[in-house]
């Protein structure tokens, strides 16, 4: 039944995906470096992350968030590599800010709405953050920008949802001189996780994060295909596939 309305969700925010109008003219790409700081020291190399040492560096992490927040992206002049470092710059550490105004707690999932809801709206939709001076949520990052403005699957091992299964949280900041470099690590990371994905070459159980979305991994073939650019095991085209369940828990 979990898996059922976790899958709805993601399909009802597929077919209600629009674009999004959060962005600026005439700004500058903010350096990065004051969140790469941060992340190099309250997280560490398998992607545990102390969120009691971020609440310590808090005014640290909202000086950044600030920064972000005043230098949205200008999609005219920006280049991509720019705009993509920002966005998951942007969910990352946005995403902190909320489990630490939270914390302590089991998984970012307790985390609830404090007025009435639509349905299907969760933790993700809460505008608790500006960008440009406009409202913003997590899944508006997610869902109408970073997937739909980029076109990259990669984004899915890049932005972290505070969560176990999750692909890990980097120790580094996204940068624009680097970020292929970063998202081709991530990807390989995360699909060769033995935690997280049990791949073998006639067998494969792999993250609710390739069937939730899987048209995101399927454009140019079928997942299989997807995975073997990744894995380090080869994987059989006529492999039998199947998820693994999905802990929410908090990484830490």
């Amino acid at each position: 039944m979990h898996t059922l309305l976790v899958f709805l969700s993601v399909l009802l925010i597929n077919l209600a995906c629009g674009r999004s109008d959060l962005g600026q003219v005439n700004t500058k790409p903010p350096s990065h470096e004051d969140f790469d700081v941060l992340l190099k020291k309250y997280v560490s190399n398998d992607g545990k992350v102390d969120y009691k040492g971020f609440i310590k560096g808090k005014a640290a992490l909202e000086k950044y968030l600030e920064t972000l927040s005043q230098n949205p992206p200008d999609r005219s002049r920006w280049s991509q590599e720019e705009q993509l470092a920002y966005w998951i710059n942007a969910y990352n550490a946005f995403t902190i800010k909320l489990i630490i105004d939270h914390y302590p707690l089991k998984s970012i999932r307790d985390i609830k709405p404090k007025v009435p809801v639509p349905l299907f709206n969760t933790v993700w939709h809460i505008e608790f953050f500006e960008i440009g001076g406009k409202p913003a949520s997590l899944d508006e990052i997610e869902h109408k920008i970073l997937r739909k403005e980029f076109e990259e699957p990669r984004i899915h091992f890049a932005i972290n949802c505070a969560s176990f299964s999750c692909p890990v949280l980097s120790n580094e900041a996204f940068v624009p001189e680097k970020i292929e470099q970063q998202l081709e690590r991530a990807a390989i990371l995360f699909i060769n996780d033995p935690q997280r994905n049990k791949i073998n070459p006639d067998r494969v159980e792999i993250s609710q994060i390739f069937s939730w979305f899987k048209e995101d991994f399927t454009r140019k073939g079928d997942i299989i295909d997807y995975l073997n650019r990744y894995s380090k095991v080869k994987i059989n085209k006529k492999a039998r596939v199947s998820h693994l369940p999905y802990d929410w828990s908090l990484n830490e």
